[in-house]
């Protein structure tokens, strides 16, 4: 794809993290086009050795994902494309948790207004409803705003939480693209922003059997500034794209 070079032996990776120690509250930046790429974080050795996201932990696509890390131990990046991941475009960095290092409160680009949190489904929680209109239902008992947080409670063997892009895809159930995933069996999603949010199943029969939401999150009443990070209007180089998928290294400070 364009601007992104292929790195076979992946001794860049290695380079780039090599002078790098990596702490819990750390976070990652990674840029890129979102029309041609994206960051998807997989669970373990196998998925990144084999380029496999059938199963990923996390996709992130907004050509400016902060990712921060969370918990000890070793966290693994690819690209969703199989030829860019089979290149070198994929990433392992391995953390540790320092307990002089306490994790930092979000910064101000995350903050929100403190929210109600709604269980899907009330005592049913995310599971195959006995009508398709069930979570239509649902929904409309509640007025949802910016803040407020929607917990998906469901046996994470056989199932899981897709948020997708649009009506289109909701209607079809199309789980192509997923905006994020989720899989814990305890997912408590943020709704940051105003308009229609979409989310779905994306095991087999399931979001057709009725098993998606659709829910309308109203403006904030009280203003709050997230500031915008200006996208660089100018031409990279192969490498620098690839530096910038790769990642910006965000240490937290001492104290």
């Amino acid at each position: 794809m364009d601007g992104l070079p292929s790195t076979k032996d992946e001794t860049y990776n290695y380079f780039w993290v090599a002078d790098k120690e990596f702490h819990v509250g750390d976070s990652l930046v990674f840029e890129y086009d979102p029309l041609f790429n994206d960051v998807t974080q997989v669970s373990g050795a196998l998925e990144y050795e084999f380029c496999d996201y059938s199963s990923a932990k996390a996709v992130y696509n907004t050509g400016h994902d902060v990712v921060t890390l969370t918990e000890p131990g070793y966290m693994y990046f690819i690209s969703s494309n199989r030829q860019q991941c089979a290149s070198g475009q994929r990433l392992v960095v391995h953390v540790v948790h320092d307990p002089s290092r306490p994790i930092p409160p979000p910064p101000p680009s995350k903050v929100l207004p403190l929210g109600n949190i709604y269980k899907v489904g009330n005592s049913k929680g995310w599971s195959v409803p006995e009508e398709t209109d069930f979570y239509y239902k649902w929904a409309e008992q509640s007025h949802f705003d910016i803040g407020d947080k929607l917990l998906f409670e469901y046996g994470n063997e056989d199932n899981d939480v897709y948020e997708i892009s649009g009506d289109l895809e909701f209607m079809s159930c199309d789980r192509i693209s997923p905006i994020s995933v989720h899989k814990t069996g305890h997912d408590l999603v943020t709704l940051t922003k105003p308009g229609v949010h979409y989310f779905i199943s994306s095991k087999t029969g399931h979001c057709e059997a009725g098993l998606k939401l659709r829910v309308m999150v109203g403006p904030l009443t009280k203003p709050v500034t997230v500031p915008n990070v200006p996208a660089k209007q100018m031409e990279l180089t192969l490498m620098d794209q690839y530096n910038r998928w790769l990642g910006t290294f965000r240490p937290q400070p001492h104290h």
